[in-house]
């Protein structure tokens, strides 16, 4: 039962995070930089104390007692998801919510879920799942072929991209993604996807913090044999402020060279309207870390619950592609196999979702 209300779970935050960019589309008028930092202030510095102030007693002494250490590698990490976060927001300007998602999070999920258990074995760390433990145990070995079947699903919606790029003439494929640009998307996405998975090690490195959340709550619940849903609230404090570092002082940087300061105040465009969007968006992007949180509590392995929150980013995220009309005039070969890819990656999820309850 803990095992399905972990997948439940992921399968809400992947609708909130394969989802964010939407409200984007809507906003008139501003540059990228505008509407990215507007949106991102409510992603990154308003929600999360908001959120920990809410499910957290006493959030803010918790991180001023956590070591150097720890707030150190958790805001570090947070820096390197903040580029990789900034490259996000542009591959989907080249690439489209589907195949930028695809390709963007592939690399994500397999150097977000496979890094930390590997990094565990070698530096002997007591009290976490490590490779040598996936590889010697019965539900590990279904884990890691689910993670194997993700992959390949990625790689299949990967080569749909392709399909499609040399299908469809340049003004048919910027009907739907106005910038398409396959080389240069790419590039970006694997950049991106790479140093995306730093959001995964900062949760790691920030566990002491939600370790002590959950102990205070069991002290006041003595009755419980479950682990806190939302300890993690305290993590993401922390690790966003990184976030928030890298991506304030690039869009800092293209606003001073766009001369896009005067977005903000332009009564030429719908403001109100603007920074609704903006503030849905951004709200939306912190949701899908809330559930990750509660799901990574209820499964207990970094590294399927990692999995499990690409996969199902990457399902729905392929859903508003065919419903923005991204794969429309492809032919039916290349809408089968995005289907398939599709297919894949819910197997996948159906096969970590085993493994978990094999362990559980």
């Amino acid at each position: 039962m803990q095992a399905i209300l972990g997948i439940f779970y992921h399968l809400i935050g992947g609708v909130a995070s394969g989802s964010f960019y939407v409200p984007y589309k809507k906003v008139k008028g501003w540059s990228w930089e505008t509407y990215w930092l507007a949106g991102g202030l409510f992603s990154w510095l308003i929600i999360p104390p908001i959120a920990a102030w809410a499910t957290i007693p006493d959030f803010v002494a918790i991180i001023c007692q956590a070591s150097f250490d720890t707030l150190f590698w958790t805001f570090f990490w947070g820096v390197l998801w903040g580029i990789g976060g900034l490259m996000y927001g542009l591959g989907m300007r080249y690439l489209g919510m589907s195949l930028g998602n695809s390709v963007l999070l592939g690399f994500t999920s397999a150097f977000g879920a496979l890094a930390p258990p590997i990094y565990y074995d070698l530096a002997n760390v007591q009290d976490k799942v490590t490779f040598s433990d996936l590889l010697a145990s019965t539900w590990g070995n279904v884990i890691l072929v689910g993670v194997v079947l993700c992959l390949i699903g990625i790689y299949v919606c990967g080569k749909a991209g392709y399909q499609k790029e040399e299908e469809l003439p340049e003004e048919k494929k910027q009907e739907s993604v106005k910038e398409f640009n396959l080389k240069k998307g790419l590039v970006i996405c694997i950049l991106s996807g790479i140093l995306s998975a730093g959001f995964n090690y900062g949760i790691e490195a920030g566990y002491p913090m939600a370790e002590r959340a959950n102990d205070i709550w069991k002290a006041a619940n003595p009755d419980e044999n479950i682990n806190y849903l939302f300890k993690n609230n305290v993590i993401y404090v922390v690790l966003l402020w990184g976030g928030l570092a890298t991506n304030f002082i690039w869009c800092m940087v293209l606003s001073t060279r766009n001369k896009s300061f005067g977005d903000y105040s332009n009564t030429n465009t719908p403001l109100l309207k603007n920074y609704l969007f903006c503030a849905l968006a951004g709200t939306s992007w912190f949701l899908q870390y809330l559930f990750y949180g509660m799901g990574e509590s209820k499964l207990g392995n970094g590294s399927s619950s990692w999995i499990l929150h690409m996969a199902f980013i990457i399902l729905v995220a392929n859903g508003w592609g065919f419903a923005l009309g991204e794969w429309s005039g492809v032919s039916r070969k290349t809408r089968n196999t995005i289907i398939a890819g599709i297919i894949l990656i819910i197997l996948a999820v159906v096969v970590v979702g085993y493994g978990n309850s094999l362990h559980n």
